[in-house]
């Protein structure tokens, strides 16, 4: 599944095992981790399983988080995309997930957004959704507003593994009524 999204400044594509260094300096900084249970990996190994299981859901569920790319440097600068979420969380089940989570020297260029909004365009034009979910930890504000930005509804505050997070939702017909 060769997955191509191109934004302004960016491609969005398919995690490759060529991808692991990256993947390892994106996820052993503490500071990216601050917001996710704290666990940074602790070697390149774990960044190369990483890739096996996102490819496998590929296969798996046709979806998962996408490496990008940008296209100025052509550098690895994080992940983005739809994730779909099996395992319940706050009373759901198998709906789509957005996620990001970008290298700390590429935060503050707006990459989230601009990925977040080719996602959710993917999302509701290539798969058909009928609406499109997120999580984020109640006091990551940067990635609050990052959802909110792009067109994400706060829906309410859940208790998930004893940390408190926000549920956010865009409907097909929200996100339409934005591009008008």
């Amino acid at each position: 599944m060769e997955i191509v999204i191109e934004t302004e400044r960016l491609i969005i594509r398919e995690l490759l095992p060529t991808d692991a260094e990256g993947m390892f300096e994106l996820d052993a900084d503490p500071e990216v981790h601050l917001y996710l249970g704290n666990n940074p990996v602790k070697n390149i190994e774990q960044s190369r399983t990483v890739i096996q299981i996102i490819r496998q859901q590929y296969i798996d569920n046709g979806i998962g988080r996408w490496a990008v790319i940008e296209k100025s440097s052509g550098n690895f600068i994080g992940w983005s995309g739809l994730k779909l979420i099996k395992e319940p969380i706050n009373d759901r089940i198998g709906y789509l997930d957005l996620g990001y989570r970008f290298i700390k020297k590429y935060w503050g260029k707006g990459y989230a957004s601009e990925t977040a909004k080719a996602s959710l365009d993917y999302g509701f034009n290539e798969l058909k959704q009928d609406a499109i979910y997120a999580i984020a930890d109640v006091h990551n504000a940067k990635s609050r507003k990052v959802l909110e930005k792009s067109g994400l509804k706060f829906i309410e505050t859940f208790n998930w593994d004893g940390v408190p997070h926000d549920w956010f939702e865009i409907t097909k017909e929200e996100w339409e009524q934005q591009k008008i």
